[in-house]
């Protein structure tokens, strides 16, 4: 925690870190694929977990269905952002996905890591500034939901991360435009992650990597560029 708090300021991920919306986020894309993979590659193997964690987790929407597709041998248009859900293009599947996520957001509510919560009461009340960085098109709602975006100063999430036209993670450009926003350097600034494809996009950045490893396990979060892992976000303050 010595490092957290001697930093700058903090930019956290938010699905896996924050809150317990990744268990979410793979609930909707396995729904998604296990419908829709057999209407179009019979013979393709079953979208499991596995694939949430190699293909999908921490990317831009898009991205992660492209990713799945394409490891089915599957090509689609990409269609326009609007498509509606039953669109059998890439952004009408990733829509149809994102209407399964708020339902289940809307009956269930969302869940805050209680060690997640108590480092951010411990930075907050260091007086360093805190940001939210997600791929995700709903950091907003999830935040609002879960009784924490007055928190964090700054968010870039998909949607901002669309009209600024930032690359999505592994490239760090959205981590970048947050530390830009904030007013400070990288290399004095905290990164927190779960998803191989965040960590390597704060390594690339030059920020010091915290992993949290909700499943995708330590070595894979070494590997991308991990500066130190832990199974919970509480085991900092110890």
């Amino acid at each position: 925690m010595t490092r957290v708090l001697a930093s700058q300021a903090v930019l956290f991920d938010l699905d896996g870190v924050l809150t317990d919306t990744a268990a979410v986020h793979r609930r909707a894309w396995s729904a998604l694929f296990t419908e829709f993979l057999p209407t179009v590659a019979p013979a393709a193997a079953p979208y499991t977990d596995a694939d949430y964690f190699a293909l999908v987790d921490g990317k831009e929407r898009a991205a992660g269905v492209r990713c799945v597709l394409d490891s089915r041998g599957v090509r689609l248009p990409d269609g326009a952002l609007d498509d509606p859900p039953e669109a059998a293009t890439v952004h009408g599947l990733g829509n149809r996905k994102n209407v399964r996520f708020t339902d289940i957001i809307e009956s269930d509510g969302v869940e805050v890591f209680a060690g997640s919560l108590r480092v951010v009461d411990a930075v907050g009340a260091a007086g360093i500034p805190m940001a939210v960085v997600s791929s995700s098109r709903n950091a907003v709602l999830v935040l609002e939901t879960a009784g924490l975006l007055d928190r964090f100063l700054v968010v870039v999430d998909g949607v901002v991360a669309g009209r600024e036209h930032l690359a999505g993670k592994p490239a760090p450009d959205m981590f970048l435009s947050a530390a830009t926003t904030l007013g400070v350097e990288p290399a004095r600034t905290v990164v927190i992650e779960d998803a191989v494809s965040g960590v390597q996009a704060g390594h690339r950045g030059g920020f010091w990597v915290v992993g949290v490893d909700r499943g995708t396990g330590v070595t894979a979060l070494r590997d991308a560029g991990a500066d130190e892992v832990v199974a919970d976000l509480g085991e900092l303050l110890v």
